[in-house]
């Protein structure tokens, strides 16, 4: 099941939305993000007690991933800190989020000034947690739970990516489609706190953030970031 935004990819019956948006509402709290208290999003504190209560919500589904729709990310959080004070990189431009998550970085574009931002993550839980966040901020997302990662037909205005760049394989995906997109004159823009699959190369930094984050997700309170560029 994908659960999308108005004006997105597919027509879905509000009985199949409603189930992971009412989950999401009950088990989480509506708070401004610390870094970006422009933004409030709906947020968990300690992810193996939502991660176990999202693992009931889906049947006991086997292999389930952490839900990082729950937490507002350092990297997420520094490129929506970026895009607010940065407008001029989205202002008036089609926007992808890819890895997205909450949402987060997808809404920041919106309140920037973005034509439109679609924002992408194929945990359907995530697609529900973009839309009632995308609501909270008065905002309008096109939601995608699909893997665009391998399409040639995807070309956005601008690509951004959060912290994306945990796992190998997902990291090496969205670097090569980062690379083609850069190919074709899109601008790529990234947020990295240190994770051990990001690849500077070809990249310039163009802003450094300090970034709260929960104990329990990153073991400090604190987390430097900094968003990079593909450039020329």
């Amino acid at each position: 099941m994908c659960l999308v935004a108005e004006g997105a990819d597919a027509d879905v019956g509000a009985d199949l939305e409603a189930a992971p948006e009412a989950f999401i509402r009950a088990h989480t709290s509506l708070r401004a993000v610390p870094l970006v208290p422009e933004v409030s999003l709906y947020l968990h504190d300690r992810p193996f007690d939502i991660w176990s209560e999202t693992k009931v919500a889906r049947g006991g589904e086997l292999g389930l991933p952490l839900p990082y729709w729950a937490f507002a990310w350092a990297g997420g959080q520094a490129l929506a800190r970026f895009v607010l004070d940065r407008p001029e990189f989205v202002r008036g431009r089609e926007v992808l989020d890819v890895a997205s998550g909450s949402g987060l970085v997808a809404i920041a574009a919106m309140l920037a000034g973005a034509a439109r931002a679609t924002a992408n993550d194929i945990d359907p839980f995530a697609a529900a947690s973009m839309r009632v966040n995308a609501e909270a901020n008065g905002v309008r997302l096109d939601v995608s739970c699909e893997d665009l990662l391998g399409r040639d037909d995807v070309i956005p205005s601008v690509l951004l990516v959060g912290d994306a760049f945990y796992e190998q394989p997902l990291a090496e995906a969205i670097l090569a489609f980062a690379a083609r997109l850069h190919g074709l004159g899109i601008t790529v823009l990234c947020a990295d706190p240190g994770r051990p699959y990001f690849a500077s190369e070809g990249f310039e930094a163009v802003a450094e953030y300090d970034v709260p984050v929960p104990r329990e997700l990153e073991d400090t309170e604190v987390k430097r970031t900094r968003i990079w560029r593909m450039g020329e």
